[in-house]
C-alpha cells in the first residue's frame, strides 16, 4: 500500500486553494501536516512548504470530529509565507487505534530488547497479546542481539517460532540486520511499540538520520527503562513510508472479553483450525472436549490474562449498575479497587437565596403573629 495516500482521489479535482495532507503531529489545538506533492495546485507546487501548522475549521468540532494523527485531511485558506492552513476535512480511515491515538496504520513493530533490560517472556506475550488485539500486522523486533550469546539469540528464535512470530534480531551498536527491518517498514505506516529503554527512540534515530529523537538509559535500579517519548508523531522514511514512536510503556492493559482473548494467540487459531472445541464459547480453560487445553508454552500466559478479562468484565458489569454507590476502579494483573462514589448534592451548600425562600415558604400567613392594630 502508498502510505502517500489510500483514499482515492483525483488531484484534478482539488480547488486551487486547497491541498491534501497526514497529520504528522498534535500539539495542543494545532496540527502539523505533512502536505502530499501530487495533490497539491501547480501553480503553487514548487514554492510550497514541505508541512503547514494548522487549525481545525469550527464545524469539525462542532459534529466531534476528531483530528488524529495519520489522518489524511483536506487544507483549505493556505498561507505558503507563514505556513499555516486550516483542516476543513477528515478522510475516511482505514484503521484506528485509541492507544496510542494514531489513525490508517498498517502494521505495528513491536520492539524488545534481549538485554538490558532482560527480556520478560510474560511481558512480551502481554505486548503481542495487546498488539494482535489492535487487527493491525504484527512485526517483531530483538534489540541487542549483541549482549547476548549465538546460542540464546537461537534459542529465542525456535522460541517465538512456536509461538507465531519470525523475530528480527538486530543490534543498533553494530548496526547489523537493519536492512531487514527497512524492507518490512517500507511504504506502510508503522506503529512502533514497546517496553520502555529498549531503544525505540535509537532505532527510529538510524531509520530516519534527519530526526533527533531524545534516547534515556535504564535504571540500573528498576532494570527497566525511562520515558523518553511523550507523544505520537510520525517520521518519514527516506525510502518510502512512515514511522509512528509512540510513549513507552512497560504494562499495556487489556480490555478485550474473555471470549476475544484466544483470538490474539496464534497458537489457540493453529488449534483451532485443526480441531474445534465442542463449545462454540469455550474459555479453553476446564470445558469438556477442549481443542486447545494442553502442553503448550504461552497457556500459562493466557490463563493469566484469561482471570484478567474476566476480573475485568465483572468489572464492567458493576460499574454499569445505576445503584452501586462504589466505584471500581482496575489494575494491573486483574486486582479490584472499590472506593465510595462521592455524592456532590449531599455536600454541596445551598445558596442564601434557596435558604429564604425555603423559610418563607414553609409559613402560613394564618399563623403569623402579627396584631392588625400594631401596623
Amino acid at each position: 500500500m502508498n502510505h502517500e495516500f489510500s483514499v482515492q482521489l483525483d488531484p484534478q479535482n482539488i480547488e486551487p486553494d486547497e491541498i491534501i495532507g497526514t497529520v504528522a503531529a498534535v500539539q495542543a489545538n494545532y496540527y502539523w501536516v505533512q502536505l502530499l506533492p501530487n495533490f497539491l495546485p501547480p501553480v503553487v507546487n514548487a514554492k510550497a512548504p514541505l508541512s503547514l501548522l494548522c487549525t481545525r475549521r469550527s464545524r469539525l468540532k462542532k459534529i466531534g470530529q476528531q483530528v488524529m494523527v495519520g489522518d489524511r485531511v483536506r487544507v483549505a485558506e493556505p498561507d505558503w509565507i507563514d505556513g499555516r492552513g486550516v483542516i476543513t476535512e477528515v478522510f475516511p480511515r482505514s484503521s484506528w487505534l485509541d492507544r496510542p491515538p494514531i489513525a490508517n496504520a498498517d502494521q505495528m513493530l513491536l520492539v524488545f530488547a534481549m538485554a538490558e533490560p532482560e527480556l520478560d517472556p510474560y511481558q512480551l506475550s502481554r505486548f503481542l497479546v495487546k498488539a494482535e488485539s489492535t487487527g493491525l500486522a504484527v512485526a517483531l523486533c530483538l534489540n541487542k542481539s549483541d549482549l547476548v550469546p549465538s546460542e540464546t539469540r537461537q534459542h529465542w528464535c525456535d522460541r517465538l517460532q512456536q509461538w507465531g512470530y519470525s523475530p528480527l534480531m538486530i543490534s543498533l551498536r553494530s548496526g547489523s540486520s537493519l536492512r531487514a527491518v527497512r524492507q518490512q517498514l517500507e511504504q506502510r505506516i508503522t506503529v512502533v511499540s514497546g517496553p520502555s529503554g529498549v531503544g525505540k527512540s535509537s532505532l527510529i534515530n538510524q531509520l530516519v538520520p534527519t530526526v533527533d529523537l531524545r534516547v534515556g538509559a535504564v535504571s540500573g535500579k528498576l532494570g527497566r527503562g525511562r520515558h523518553t517519548t511523550r507523544h505520537v508523531e510520525l517520521f518519514e522514511l527516506p525510502t518510502g513510508g512512515l514511522l509512528a514512536d509512540t510513549p513507552g510503556f512497560n504494562q499495556p492493559d487489556l480490555d478485550c472479553t474473555p471470549t476475544e482473548l484466544g483470538r490474539y494467540f496464534p497458537e489457540i487459531k493453529q488449534r483451532l483450525r485443526q480441531n474445534q472445541c465442542q463449545f462454540s464459547n469455550c474459555l479453553h480453560r476446564d470445558e469438556p472436549n477442549c481443542a486447545v487445553r494442553g502442553d503448550w508454552e504461552r497457556y500459562a500466559h493466557y490463563l493469566r490474562l484469561l482471570e484478567e478479562a474476566i476480573a475485568h468484565e465483572v468489572a464492567l458489569e458493576k460499574l454499569g449498575d445505576a445503584e452501586s454507590t462504589t466505584k471500581i476502579k482496575i489494575r494491573h494483573a486483574g486486582q479490584l479497587q472499590s472506593e465510595p462514589k462521592l455524592q456532590t448534592k449531599k455536600y454541596r451548600r445551598p445558596s442564601r437565596r434557596t435558604q429564604r425562600q425555603s423559610l418563607q415558604g414553609s409559613l402560613d400567613p394564618e399563623e403569623w403573629d402579627i396584631d392588625a392594630g400594631d401596623q
